[in-house]
């Protein structure tokens, strides 16, 4: 099992030193998040705004279970496998294969939401995305060492998310996830640096290009689900 992250200080060898190398492995990283993003909030939109779509997943309950297991196992994979996910196109075949699953789910979520509020939600998180993506390029600040404080903060809000669940409170609800959407921000501008590389202290080799796509995704797609909950008055 191979992370892809490196020691940038530790280990010249895995330096971004060539900037088209980086600047290629950033625009395949983003080209394939955008495609990934299309996609899934593509699904979310028939599911929304078209009944019927919603109707045939809620009488084929397999489906759902099955797109539930089929996601499982590929972040399983694209995580574990280290020469899986660096060799094509098997890694694109397990990344979409993923992707498509993760859309089904997510719109069969959202479709418990309001049209408007789904779209609200939607709206905010690209305004986010987009903002705190400028922020992580621009910024001095080295969100990479970061990773140990980011990893507590999210095993304090598992724990808090079981208290609010015990509790059943809207204003706890809505605490959770409003301290969700606020740690998946910073995972996004950690996530975004370590593609970044230069000057950072970790960063992540260009080999793997599909595992960054997958670590900004699920930043994206959590912000989402977080935002979505807030929008929706903190409903279970």
């Amino acid at each position: 099992m191979s992370s892809g992250v490196m020691d940038i200080e530790g280990n010249g060898e895995f330096e971004f030193s060539d900037k088209s190398i980086r600047m290629g492995f950033i625009r395949k990283v983003y080209a394939l998040l955008t495609a990934q993003l299309l996609i899934t909030f593509g699904i979310v939109a028939i599911f929304v705004w078209v009944p019927q779509v919603n109707t045939f997943a809620y009488e084929n309950t397999s489906l759902f279970w099955s797109a539930f297991g089929l996601t499982i196992a590929m972040v399983i994979l694209l995580s574990c496998c280290g020469n899986m996910r660096r060799k094509t196109p098997y890694n694109y075949l397990a990344l979409f294969t993923f992707t498509i699953c993760e859309g089904y789910l997510l719109g069969c979520c959202s479709a418990t939401f309001e049209a408007w509020e789904v779209a609200a939600a939607i709206g905010v998180t690209i305004v986010i995305t987009v903002a705190l993506t400028i922020f992580a390029f621009q910024t001095k600040w080295d969100f990479t060492m970061m990773g140990g404080l980011l990893y507590v903060f999210l095993i304090s809000l598992l724990m808090f998310g079981i208290f609010a669940l015990i509790f059943q409170s809207q204003v706890l609800n809505i605490m959770y996830a409003s301290l969700g959407a606020l740690l998946f921000s910073a995972y996004l501008v950690f996530d975004t640096q370590l593609i970044l590389g230069g000057k950072h202290k970790l960063a992540l080799s260009p080999e793997e290009y599909v595992f960054a796509a997958l670590n900004l995704y699920l930043d994206v797609i959590n912000l989402f689900l977080y935002i979505l909950a807030i929008f929706g008055g903190g409903r279970n």
